[in-house]
């Protein structure tokens, strides 16, 4: 089976958004993907580069329906054990949403809107709609992401964001709890307290988090009380805000979103210069 995480995907035709000193382009076509953001020209996410970059790993995307890793992408809901098809690992990761085309609905100097309805087949069996907005005001860039069920009850989606940050500095970011991971590298209950760095966990937090580079400070706000930090890599570190734990729909089985409902979150980044 083509792990399709760790295919190429090209930008595709790019729009920009934003201001004077905040610029931000959106790659609609490449899982309505942010490509890059810049801030008084310096840019803040690692990039496509190349005919190779693997779709799992450039830019800042959307995961929706679900964020992180499903254990073997298997999971059980309303009584009927579900398969999505397993990718990187062998577990199904970070939803579909960042390697589908999203539709543009609305676009102006500092905003973008898009859509993308979800699948009722193997990928996701129970459809519904992703939304998200993207939009500028002043120094920072608000995100706002939501799934909305169709006909079918649906487990609460987990939803957030997984920016490819250009190694800072200095990361400031204080955890409340951390969920272990075991042998195969899965989130698990109960929580623990935080080990040291590197990480590759997700956390519970309620603060903002810090990122200081090239004499500009990067402030992260979420409604979402899930972070997971990736910052083994030389070059990047991810601070990925998402409504839940990977592996949500077997740690927390019990939530679900009716027909109708949606589950939204929003994700605020603000520059300054230090």
């Amino acid at each position: 089976m083509v792990d399709l995480a760790l295919q190429p995907l090209a930008p595709g035709p790019l729009l920009r958004i934003g201001n004077a000193r905040l610029r931000v382009d959106v790659a609609p076509q490449a899982g309505g993907r942010i490509a890059q953001v810049a801030f008084d020209g310096m840019d803040w996410l690692s990039s496509h580069r190349g005919d190779n970059a693997a779709a799992i790993a450039w830019g800042s995307y959307p995961m929706l329906p679900w964020s992180g890793r499903v254990r073997h992408g298997k999971f059980a809901f309303d009584g009927i054990e579900r398969q999505l098809p397993p990718g990187l690992g062998g577990h199904a990761i970070h939803g579909i949403g960042y390697i589908a085309p999203w539709r543009i609905d609305a676009h102006s100097d500092t905003h973008l809107a898009l859509s993308l309805p979800l699948p009722e087949d193997e990928r996701w069996p129970f459809g519904g709609t992703a939304q998200q907005r993207i939009e500028v005001r002043g120094d920072a860039l608000h995100l706002a992401l939501s799934v909305t069920a169709g006909e079918r009850a649906m487990p609460q989606p987990v939803i957030g964001w997984h920016p490819w940050f250009l190694k800072p500095e200095r990361l400031d970011f204080h955890p409340r709890g951390m969920y272990p991971r075991d042998a195969e590298g899965i989130a698990v209950l109960p929580l623990s307290a935080p080990t040291p760095e590197p990480w590759d966990d997700c956390f519970v937090n309620h603060d903002a988090a810090l990122l200081e580079r090239g004499g500009q400070t990067l402030r992260l706000s979420s409604g979402c009380e899930h972070w997971v930090v990736y910052d083994a890599p030389a070059a990047t570190t991810c601070v990925e805000p998402q409504s839940g734990p990977p592996d949500a729909f077997n740690l927390l089985p019990s939530l679900r979103l009716e027909p109708r409902q949606t589950h939204a979150a929003w994700f605020t980044l603000e520059w300054r210069a230090r």
